[in-house]
């Protein structure tokens, strides 16, 4: 069984891992973009990017099957190039990653938000390009909130079911911590379900604690 935990705890960590590297780009761009920008369709992005918070994460999965299925668009496209997606270890970092975006957005923007725009206005006008102005001020002066951003998306895609176990499935190569906790409590495994929760309390204490260090509460 111990051998079995470290196994299912050492992956669901690096897949999270991925999942966050994954969204950090977008997720940066999207926060910026809401916290800074106005512009005709904006409810709707802010929207689009929090529906997976608030629809259940087995229909998100299903949407992400429909995506990334053999007969789906962005499948059809991956196939020719022997990519293949649906019930791999990518399944599983793009459901983390899907889930776990919209957190790490919200951070992100609250902090980018606070920003004093006289310090980006400055940087301007001494000639920096806006790309240098947003990686040499804007991140520097939000980077506590973007730290708890991904502290919380991370911790979000470590504890992700609904959406990976329909695009990845409970395989050998794709189970998470998630996933083992349910497949043992269908086989009546207590002790293994018990070692498993204990696992993943520390596991989101840790992270949520962290958050917290950075300066925002989830």
């Amino acid at each position: 069984m111990t051998a079995e935990l470290l196994e299912v705890t050492s992956f669901t960590l690096l897949m999270a891992a991925l999942a966050t590297l994954v969204m950090l780009p977008p997720g940066l761009a999207l926060a910026w973009v809401l916290a800074r920008r106005q512009f005709r369709g904006r409810s709707v992005l802010e929207t689009l990017v929090s529906l997976p918070i608030v629809i259940p994460p087995v229909a998100t999965g299903l949407i992400l099957l429909q995506l990334f299925g053999r007969r789906g668009p962005i499948g059809r496209i991956l196939e020719p190039l022997g990519v293949e997606v649906v019930f791999t270890w990518k399944a599983v970092v793009i459901a983390m990653a899907v889930m776990g975006l919209p957190l790490f957005v919200r951070a992100a923007r609250a902090a980018f938000e606070q920003v004093d725009q006289r310090y980006e206005s400055i940087a301007a006008t001494l000639g920096a390009r806006p790309w240098r102005v947003f990686w040499t001020v804007s991140v520097p002066l939000a980077w506590r909130g973007v730290v708890a951003g991904l502290v919380l998306g991370y911790s979000r895609a470590v504890g992700e079911f609904g959406a990976t176990i329909m695009l990845a499935g409970s395989l050998p190569g794709t189970r998470t911590l998630s996933i083992a906790i349910y497949r043992d409590a269908e086989l009546g495994n207590d002790a293994a379900v018990m070692a498993l929760i204990a696992c993943s309390v520390a596991i989101g204490f840790v992270a949520v604690y962290g958050a917290n260090r950075a300066g925002m509460t989830p």
